[in-house]
Formats: C-alpha cells, structure tokens, sequence
C-alpha cells in the first residue's frame, strides 16, 4: 500500500486507487500522525483536530476507526498516545522521496504541496502546523534534488542532472543557488544557449521579486568548469603538488584570487599525469577554498567536493573523505538544509579518527542543532568540540565552538556563560590575530552590553564590528553588526535611524545566494519586534510572513515559535496557542519566560 501525501492525497493498494478515508480530518489526522516526530496522545489530537466537536474524544476515536476501515489494517492507529505499526506494509511517498539512501527517481515525479488544496479553518493550530509542515517538506524535497544533482554533475552525469535541478528550481526559484545548479548543469551537457537563457531567467525573477541583481558566479557558472585554470597548467606529480601548497598558502594569506589559480592548477595537473590521490586532495582543497573563502561560489565547491570524495574513496585517502564529508555539511548547515547536512556530518563523524577532524565536524553538529532549536543536543557536540580542539591545541577551532556555544546560551537568557564563553572565544581570536573571525564574538557580546544597559560599551563594539565586516566582505558579519545597531538605536527610542539599520541588516543578510540563513532569522526577528514594539503594523507584516516562511523552509524551530508570537502581539489571537504547541518541544528557558 502506498499513502501520497504530496499533491491532493490519495490512497493505492497494489498500484490501483482504493476509497479513501472520509472526510478532511481523517486525512489531517493520518498526515499528522505519520509527520509527527514521536507517538502523539489522544487529548493532544483530540483538542488539535476535533476541538469544536461536542465530543472531540470521541470524534478522534470515529475518525481512527474510519482510518482503519479505509486501508483495510484493524491492527494500526490504536493505543494512546497513537501508535502507528504499519511496518513495512505502507509506504508514503514523503518519506521516501525525502530519504537521503531513497532512490532518487521519485523526486522527479514529487509535485505538489503537502495535502494540497485542503484547508481547516474550524481547527487554526492544525492550520499553523499545516503550513509549517508544508515549507518544512518542501525545503527537503529541494534539498535531496540539489543533493542528487550536484553528486550527478560530479560524477560527470550531467544530462541527468538537469532534471534535479530543474526541480529544485521548481520548488524555490527565488533561491539563486538553485538557478546557478541548473546553468552548470546545462553548461556541462554543451548546451550553452539553455544555459545562457536559464541566467536570464534568473536574472529577471530576482530583479521583479527582490530587487536583487545576480552575482557573478550565477554568470560565470556557464563558462567556467571546476577544475578549469585559467592559466597554462605546468607539468608532473611534483609541480601539480607544488601549486597544492601554494594555493592553501595563498588562501590563508588572503590572497584568494591567485590561490584558487594554484588549486585549479593542481587539480588540472593532477588529472593530467593521472594522480587520482592528489587529484582529490587538490579538489578537496578547492572546494574548501570555493566554500569559505569566496562568497557565492557554494554550488561550485560542492561539486568539486562531491568530486573529492569519490577520488578519495578509490584511492583509500580517509583524511580527505572526512575533510570533504565535513565541508559539505558546513554548506548545508548555512543553507538551512537540516537532514542533508546531518546526514554529511554523519558520513565525516564515521570517517574521523583525529581530534582535529572531530572537534571540526562536532562544531558544526553543535551549530545545526542549535540552529534547529535542538539546545541540550547543541551543547552536548559544543562542549565535545571545544575538550577535542583544546588536546589537539586547535585554537581557532576552539575559539569558534566556544562563540557558537556561546550564542546558544545567549539564546537561552543565560547570559553569565554566554560572557564567560564569548571572552574565551575573543582571547583566542586576538591571540591569533584572526581578524576575519573578529565580528561574530563581537557583536554577540555587544548583544550583552545591550541586554546590561551599558549602551556606550555597546554601540563601540558595533561599529568596530561593523567597519571590520565591511572591509572583509562578510555577509553574515556586516548582517548581524547591523541588526545590532538598529537594536542599539531603538534601545536609544531612536525609531527611524533602528529602521534604517535592520533594513540594512536585511539587505547585506541576503546579498549573496550562499548566506547564512539563521542570521537573516535574527536579524529579521529583531525588526519584528522593533515595530511591534512602535506599533508600526504596515512594516511588521511583511517582516513577519518572510520571517515564518524562510523559519519554516529551514526548519529553524525556535523562530517559527517566535513568528507565531508576532501574530499574537498583532491581535491573532489562536497563534498563541500554536506557538505553546510547537515551542513544547524546545528546552529554552527564555521561551517559557515569553509565554509566562
């Protein structure tokens, strides 16, 4: 039996259609139970679906019954809380086009909204979940696209990567990212004319619905192949190594330009005299580079990273597997592509036998988790990380898990650790001159000063934050040192100057396609709040519906909670009760203080 949820729901056994559940709730109820992340209780289901029956536990138990009578299996949805047991009996289709083993065919197939076209005015808390959940589905249907498109393009199958990306096009053509997949695609199979023509596609829809120009690397995404130099390669094992050092040498010298010249040199060289073990650490190194050193160039390092790992495992070379399972889950982990970026940090986590190598990839569990809301798992991989970077005297990485960890108590209303972390993090970071780092911890503490009153501290600290992003060129640093002087200057009942900076704060957050979602949720969490506080209505609105869809697409749990309480303080009254429902699952002493 296979349960389709996507598109208008349906139900076949042995590929012919079987009569459905009747009614609207019967569907709600089946869709809710097989989403929902553990067994649910029968008052819970009862009061989220059937509130406004004159027996909503008893309309539960007619709406389960029928349910049963329907797929013809009296032995499922019984007990309390409710209890599935289809076993391998059912398939539905959102599990199996979102799992990261699935085979991926059935993405091309998947269209729809989740339950499309049905609506439950009478029940608005399903209708809070029902939407959520459908962002929720989609984003992770358009990331297992990107995910099978790029492994595709890597692997040199670039026809059929089109189709996936394309997909993903389809189910979020404002992302730019998707666009940039879809050209290299098309790029690769020769056909330059449809790539040309996707590029001014792209350019058009973001221009009309953003106001947004294209970057450079969707342009250049039509010409330029990953391992491509620009200039004359050299010759042999020995100079395709040599420009191996020199290209890591010159990026982290910041002379970025000349060291991905040196790496596209060594990957070209050592594809020429058929070293498939340099090959792949020279694309392990560029696909780095591409990821963290170059802003907007994320689709182009995955691919070369996806090409890394398939070299790596060939030749044996674990320490590059690791490195590159691990850079494929920062991508995803800023992207807000919450299974795809567990399921490469699971890959580098089997892979890792160093302390270096587990410190790096636990940061970046400990930053999704806390991302995702998840807060005692988040400290659990932070505090592995900051114990592993400190026996293998990783400084950097120690100063980097500690202002993430930092962050998550800052989240949390526990602000004595949060200082306490954040100074760790700063010493080392000035101990190491690591400049390029400086703005996070900075505008994090100054967030303190703020919470503390101590404005002058504060409003110091942000705009040395905020020059240094700029002369960097980060977007996610320039973003957040904004949010924090709109803060600072609403603190200071300077209403029109806030304005001005959270916009500003929300145009350097989306500037470039591979940003880091969670800071343009912060950042547009404060603006929010801000002009809910001055009761400037017309400006919280449109905030608010970017901020609940981007929280919902990148399954940021925390801000979707905090989206809901929005609309409460704007007069919907039932979002206050959605926002109890979806924030019970998140262990944040701040939240229960907001509903308190």
């Amino acid at each position: 039996m296979t349960i389709q949820l996507l598109g208008p729901p349906y139900v076949e056994r042995d590929g012919v259609a079987i009569r459905p559940p009747r009614g609207r709730k019967a569907w709600a109820l089946l869709s809710y139970l097989l989403l929902a992340e553990r067994p649910q209780g029968r008052r819970h289901l009862a009061e989220l679906l059937f509130g406004d029956a004159e027996d909503p536990l008893g309309a539960l138990r007619w709406a389960l019954a029928e349910l049963r009578r329907a797929l013809d299996l009296p032995d499922v949805l019984t007990g309390d809380p409710v209890r599935l047991a289809f076993g391998d009996r059912v398939t539905v289709d959102v599990h199996q086009v979102v799992r990261d083993d699935a085979d991926p065919a059935p993405l091309l197939a998947a269209g729809g909204d989740l339950l499309a076209d049905m609506n439950l005015s009478a029940s608005p808390a399903f209708e809070s979940w029902l939407l959520v959940e459908r962002h929720r589905v989609s984003a992770r249907i358009e990331a297992r696209c990107r995910q099978v498109a790029v492994a595709l393009l890597a692997a040199g199958q670039a026809k059929e990567a089109v189709g996936y990306a394309a997909r993903a096009v389809a189910r979020n053509p404002l992302e730019e990212g998707n666009h940039e997949l879809l050209v290299r695609s098309l790029a690769a199979t020769g056909d330059r004319t449809a790539a040309l023509r996707q590029i001014a596609v792209c350019e058009d829809l973001l221009r009309r619905e953003l106001g947004l120009d294209a970057s450079a690397a969707l342009r250049e995404a039509a010409a330029v192949s990953t391992g491509n130099p620009v200039a004359p390669a050299l010759s042999g094992r020995a100079a395709g190594s040599s420009q191996l050092d020199a290209g890591r040498a010159a990026i982290v010298a910041g002379a970025v330009d000349a060291g991905l010249q040196c790496l596209r040199r060594a990957v070209a060289e050592a594809a020429r005299c058929g070293d498939a073990g340099l090959q792949g650490r020279a694309l392990a190194a560029l696909g780095g580079a591409l990821v963290h050193a170059v802003r907007g160039r994320d689709a182009e390092g995955s691919i070369a990273l996806h090409e890394a790992i398939t070299l790596s495992i060939r030749t044996g070379d674990r320490a590059t597997a690791a490195r590159a399972y691990r850079e494929l889950g920062f991508v995803e982990v800023q992207a807000g592509r919450r299974d795809t970026a567990g399921a490469w940090l699971s890959k580098a986590q089997d892979t890792a036998e160093t302390d270096a190598e587990f410190a790096a990839l636990l940061g970046l569990r400990g930053m999704n988790a806390s991302d995702h809301g998840d807060y005692p798992a988040a400290f659990g991989y932070l505090n592995d990380s900051v114990e592993r970077a400190v026996r293998c005297e990783d400084h950097r990485q120690q100063a980097w898990s500690l202002s993430i960890l930092a962050r998550a108590h800052l989240l949390r209303a526990e602000r004595d650790q949060a200082a306490a972390a954040l100074q760790r993090s700063l010493d080392l970071i000035l101990k190491q001159r690591w400049m390029a780092f400086l703005p996070w911890p900075q505008t994090l503490l100054a967030e303190l000063d703020l919470i503390a009153g101590k404005l002058d501290e504060a409003g110091d600290a942000l705009e040395h934050a905020w020059e240094l992003a700029c002369q960097l060129g980060d977007p996610c640093w320039e973003g957040m040192a904004a949010r924090g002087l709109g803060l600072l200057n609403a603190t200071r009942a300077d209403y029109r100057t806030a304005t001005k900076w959270q916009d500003e704060a929300g145009f350097r957050c989306v500037r470039v396609p591979d940003r880091y979602q969670w800071v343009h949720a912060y950042a547009l969490d404060a603006a929010i709040a801000t002009a809910v506080r001055q009761g400037d209505r017309d400006r919280a609105v449109p905030l608010l519906d970017t901020l609940a869809q981007l929280a919902a697409h990148c399954d940021m749990r925390e801000f979707v909670v905090r989206a809901h309480l929005h609309r409460w303080r704007l007069g919907d009254g039932a979002a206050l009760g959605s926002a109890r429902r979806l924030g019970a699952t998140i262990d944040n002493p701040a939240l229960e203080e907001l509903f308190a």
